[in-house]
């Protein structure tokens, strides 16, 4: 079983839960803002996923440019980052989907096919 972290709103997190659902794919959400992934979820989420934490920011939220981020981010320490992604979730890119094994950030087709055809 799936765990889509994800914000109902978020026109991609429509169009991947609508994607999963068209190919039959179990999956348990999860808010990500009224119950964001903890220090130990992302942790083991980055390290699944083989990405560098920039790709865990929502770069194109109202948050993040309110906290200038995009000049923080790249002399933050890991304590740091993982700080400011349990803050709030809006600062987080979504929706994260994970088996437990693998972890896609965002919906591209291509990697949904890849990842979670079943």
């Amino acid at each position: 079983m799936l765990t889509v972290f994800s914000y109902p709103p978020c026109g991609t997190c429509q169009k991947a839960k609508k994607w999963l659902d068209e190919h039959d794919v179990s999956y348990e959400e999860r808010h990500i803002v009224k119950e964001p992934p903890s220090r130990e979820e992302l942790q083991d989420l980055k390290s699944k996923s083989g990405l560098e934490w920039k790709k865990f920011f929502n770069t194109s939220g109202k948050k993040y440019r309110e906290l200038g981020l995009k000049d923080r981010l790249p002399d933050a320490d890991e304590a740091e980052i993982i700080d400011w992604l349990t803050s709030d979730g809006m600062l987080i890119k979504r929706p994260i989907v994970t088996d437990g094994n693998h972890v896609t950030l965002g919906f591209r087709e291509s990697e949904f096919v890849d990842h979670w055809q079943q």
